[in-house]
């Protein structure tokens, strides 16, 4: 009996082992080139037929040496991102690149990467970063970049980049480590949520009337990604 239990509890460790380390599938063949267009669904994409793949699967002419417009956004900050629906190649490789041009005074505002740690170089300009740990604690993490520099947002955690120069802009190159790494703008989901969050709920959460709530909602939560 003693060695049964053992037997199971062991199994159970090794199965909670395997979820808290897995992220993005491993590739078990050299590739396994995302098929966009498959009627299946499963977690991440289906491989396309090897015999049907070539070179263009493995390459998108973005032109990421070009800048982008950040005078469309509100917030001043333009997000090229190139992951497994722009790049099919990157499937199960469980990493993605993006570009991010900030205006003067501009900034990629408060989110999180639900399944990605990102690495960020500053390439043009300053940047003030930063990220906040979970809870009970919230300690900010922030740093000044110049070009050159280097930072790291760990996975999951609530990061941002402001550019605090007023006549130039900024402009980075960003790693993550998933193909498909998700962005959640805080303000976005929690005052544009569809449908709205209650008010109530929100007036409780945030300590405020729920007047500031409502005007809160009333905003165009656009998205800076293009």
């Amino acid at each position: 009996m003693a060695t049964s239990s053992y037997v199971l509890i062991s199994a159970l460790l090794a199965l909670v082992a395997s979820q808290v380390i897995a992220s993005d599938p491993s590739p078990l063949q050299d590739f396994c080139v995302a098929d966009l267009h498959s009627p299946v669904k499963v977690n991440g994409f289906v491989c396309k037929d090897p015999m049907a793949v070539s070179a263009d699967d493995f390459f998108k002419a973005a032109n990421l040496d070009k800048p982008r417009d950040t005078m469309k956004s509100k917030v001043g900050s333009n997000v090229t991102l190139i992951n497994v629906m722009q790049l099919p190649g990157l499937n199960t490789l469980g990493i993605s690149l993006a570009r991010i041009d900030y205006a003067p005074l501009g900034e990629n505002p408060p989110h999180t990467h639900p399944r990605a740690t990102e690495i960020l170089t500053v390439l043009e300009g300053t940047l003030y970063v930063g990220f906040v740990t979970s809870n009970p604690n919230n300690t900010l993490f922030a740093k000044v970049l110049n070009k050159g520099d280097v930072f790291v947002f760990p996975e999951g955690l609530i990061h941002f980049q402001f550019n605090p120069i007023h006549d130039k802009p900024a402009v980075v190159i960003a790693a993550l480590s998933s193909q498909n790494p998700g962005a959640i703008t805080i303000a976005n989901a929690v005052f544009g949520s569809k449908p709205p969050i209650s008010d109530d709920v929100l007036a409780k959460a945030f300590q405020v009337e729920k007047g500031t709530i409502d005007w809160l909602q009333a905003q165009f939560w656009e998205n800076n990604h293009y």
